[in-house]
C-alpha cells in the first residue's frame, strides 16, 4: 500500500469526514433520548422499554469508541501522538455489541433509524481500522548518503 501524501491527504480527509458524521449523530442521538424519546418510550410495553434503554446504550458506546479512535487518528495526522502510541490496547476502536434485528421490533422508527446509523458508521471505522497502512520507515535521506559515500570509498 502506498503511504505517499495524498494517500495520507484522502485518509485524513475520511477521518475527519466521519468524525463530523459520528458527532453530528451523537448530538442527534442525545436529542432524541431527551426529548422525543421520552415520549416514545412512554408508549412501549416495559420489555421494549428496557429494550430501548439498553439500546441507547449500545448506540452512545458505538459512537464513543468511533469517536476516540478518530481523534487519535487526527492526533497522529497533526503530530501530537506518534504511530507507535496510537497502536496501545487503550487507543484501539473498542468492541461494541450488535443489535439483534429481532430486538427492532416494536421499538419507534426514529430509535431504528439512530440505532442503524451507529452500526454502520462502527462498521466503516471498524473497517479503516482493518485497512491501516502498516507503518514503513523511510530511510533517512542523509543516512543513504552517508551509506553511499561509506561503500565509495
Amino acid at each position: 500500500m502506498d503511504n505517499g501524501p495524498r494517500e495520507i491527504r484522502l485518509r485524513g480527509r475520511l477521518v475527519n469526514g466521519l468524525y463530523t458524521e459520528a458527532m453530528l449523530l451523537a448530538d442527534e442521538a442525545r436529542a432524541y433520548f431527551d426529548h422525543a424519546g421520552r415520549a416514545d418510550r412512554e408508549t412501549l410495553e416495559p420489555l421494549q422499554r428496557v429494550t430501548l434503554s439498553c439500546e441507547s446504550l449500545k448506540i452512545t458506546t458505538r459512537l464513543m469508541h468511533v469517536l476516540a479512535w478518530l481523534l487519535t487518528e487526527r492526533a497522529i495526522e497533526i503530530g501530537q501522538i506518534k504511530e507507535g502510541e496510537a497502536s496501545a490496547a487503550g487507543r484501539r476502536l473498542g468492541e461494541a455489541s450488535a443489535t439483534d434485528n429481532r430486538t427492532l421490533d416494536g421499538l419507534p422508527s426514529q430509535a431504528i433509524a439512530l440505532i442503524e446509523a451507529s452500526q454502520d458508521v462502527y462498521a466503516r471505522v471498524l473497517r479503516l481500522t482493518n485497512e491501516q497502512p502498516e507503518s514503513e520507515t523511510v530511510p533517512s535521506p542523509a543516512l543513504s548518503l552517508l551509506g553511499r559515500l561509506e561503500r565509495a570509498f
